[in-house]
């Protein structure tokens, strides 16, 4: 390795290398401190931190370096498990934090990032945006301007990019004015959940399913997303995005990529990328007429949850209380291609759901020639069942003898199931955002959204969006602590089919 003089000819460092400057923008956030200060702390804790990675908290708020370092800890205290709390590395990890108060829409101040990076050995940074993504072009226009950048530099950007199309491109402009796509790294926590990953492996390195993921063999497809809190005081937000935008746009369709893509070439990050481009390009468009039959749009009324009175989605405080905004969506899709025709894919998702679940199950098709009980035959088709949480694990269900001499060839459905906590005990199952910041660090994009996958999902949900907008129909009423409208119950059923916790 060799270090140079000036920011702007950093030193070269070996390809997967975790020796990198972090800087925070959004530091004493929400997301910093629930997810990103502990995602660190445990990649330190199993030493996969180089020595001299260093991180700068940037924020608004003046504070000098001991007391953000307080503030760090106090949030490790809080949403680290106690036993993994581990009192030499977390004063390892503290030495590592600097603090710089910054306004970041204004370009004053900016050049102290670049005084901040060469106090060090040069490394590669790393620019982590947890803030709004309105701000996101001027703080890249701003580190740009002030020499704080190399041509190493990495930019990762939360979500929502953008409200629509339209404004997802003039993110997206603003971001690639400065940093190329291959140093864009945009983040969908659900890519680094463990159980996704072993999705791709599932499919493609098991002959068992590989062969028989298609229409030939699945008759349909089922995603959950259930949310158990209601809008958690993110009213402003909220109100404004709604479940479509919010988890569908990104989250459900991330989801519906991975389950109905092709198999890529290889595992380079663009080589799955262009897979689920595909995916997205032949997502089947919503007519007029599929509109009042495969989506239901719903609103949560008062109910209880966990046994306790909670208000409606219009009795929040802040509300609006004439918001057509839906907390609900339910739909019926599908994937217009050789593997997928015929195959619905049936999309779930909302808040105040009687349990926090996210769930795939792949339903496979029943046996062309049946010959057991006529009464058990709802019975006779294998599920896969991927949980994403709130206990990641796999199970295939499949059918067996029920045990006895009076049974005679009764059947019984089990499943052959890998819960990760009980397979590996001794294996903490790592957080998405350890997963995701690791990879980061060495610049592997393969669990990040490329920015076509990004403009083809708003484009769907966009004309989704319109279509609603030009029926002008109120949202379905459901209370708190139910699965959703009735409506979106007989949306499945209506196809002789129900969802999974109905059976």
């Amino acid at each position: 390795m060799t270090q140079r003089n000036r920011v702007g000819e950093a030193r070269s460092t070996d390809a997967g290398s975790t020796e990198i400057d972090l800087a925070l923008f959004g530091a004493l956030g929400d997301l910093a401190q629930r997810k990103l200060y502990p995602a660190l702390y445990h990649l330190d804790r199993e030493g996969l931190l180089d020595a001299d990675t260093r991180l700068l908290g940037l924020a608004r708020q003046a504070l000098d370096r001991e007391a953000f370092q307080a503030r760090v800890q106090s949030a490790l205290e809080t949403h680290v498990k106690g036993a993994e709390l581990d009192r030499a590395v977390l004063k390892r990890f503290l030495t590592r934090l600097d603090f710089l108060q910054l306004d970041f829409t204004t370009a004053e101040g900016y050049g102290a990032i670049r005084e901040w990076r060469q106090q060090g050995l040069l490394r590669p940074m790393v620019v982590y945006l947890s803030v709004s993504a309105k701000i996101y072009g001027d703080i890249c226009r701003h580190l740009q301007a002030s020499g704080s950048l190399d041509e190493q530099t990495r930019v990762v950007v939360e979500k929502p990019i953008g409200f629509d199309l339209r404004s997802s491109a003039e993110v997206n402009d603003a971001i690639g004015a400065v940093f190329p796509e291959s140093r864009v790294y945009r983040i969908d926590h659900y890519l680094g959940k463990e159980t996704v990953q072993n999705l791709i492996a599932l499919r493609f390195a098991n002959p068992l399913f590989g062969t028989q993921w298609n229409q030939n063999h699945i008759s349909h497809v089922e995603i959950t997303v259930a949310e158990k809190v209601g809008i958690e005081g993110r009213w402003g937000y909220f109100d404004e995005a709604g479940q479509l935008r919010d988890m569908v746009q990104n989250h459900l369709l991330q989801l519906v990529c991975l389950i109905a893509m092709d198999p890529p070439a290889n595992l380079d990050a663009d080589a799955i990328r262009d897979e689920k481009v595909k995916v997205l390009k032949a997502l089947k468009p919503f007519t007029d007429d599929m509109l009042g039959r495969d989506v239901v749009r719903g609103q949560y009324i008062a109910g209880t949850s966990d046994g306790q009175a909670v208000p409606g989605y219009l009795e929040e405080e802040g509300a609006n209380t004439a918001s057509h905004t839906e907390t609900f969506v339910a739909m019926k899709t599908g994937v217009a291609n050789w593997r997928w025709a015929g195959v619905p894919f049936y999309l779930r998702t909302g808040k105040r759901m009687p349990e926090k679940l996210s769930q795939i199950i792949i339903h496979f098709r029943q046996q062309p020639h049946y010959i057991f009980d006529p009464d058990q035959r709802g019975l006779a088709a294998n599920k896969l069942v991927i949980r994403l949480q709130p206990e990641e694990g796999i199970a295939l269900e499949v059918l067996t003898k029920d045990s006895g001499l009076d049974k005679g060839m009764r059947l019984r459905r089990g499943p052959l199931h890998l819960d990760f906590n009980s397979a590996f005990p001794k294996t903490r199952i790592p957080d998405a955002y350890e997963r995701l910041l690791l990879e980061v660090m060495k610049g592997q994009q393969y669990l990040f959204v490329r920015r076509d996958e990004v403009e083809h999902a708003w484009r769907w949900c966009d004309d989704l969006i319109a279509a609603w907008a030009d029926r002008d129909e109120p949202p379905r009423r459901y209370p708190a602590g139910s699965w959703g409208p009735v409506a979106s119950i007989a949306m499945i059923t209506q196809d002789g089919r129900s969802w999974y916790e109905d059976y």
